[in-house]
């Protein structure tokens, strides 16, 4: 899943030790969503918009694989 959550940080000025301190995760798991090593769970996606001021559609971009019939 990608999202735009480091783009949206860095436009707010917000460092990502600030973010895990406001979301009461740790910097490592900022970073992780930022890179798309891990998805958040669905709490956290909620708190990260509603931080953001926007909603989970906005920053989170879930892409459906194609499957073949």
């Amino acid at each position: 899943m990608k999202n735009k959550l480091e783009e949206i940080r860095k436009q707010k000025g917000i460092k990502q030790e600030e973010l895990a301190d406001a979301m009461g995760v740790s910097r490592q798991t900022i970073s992780s969503l930022e890179n798309g090593r891990y998805n958040p769970s669905v709490i956290l996606a909620i708190k990260l918009a509603r931080y953001f001021g926007t909603n989970v559609e906005e920053l989170f971009l879930y892409e459906e694989e194609e499957h073949e019939t």
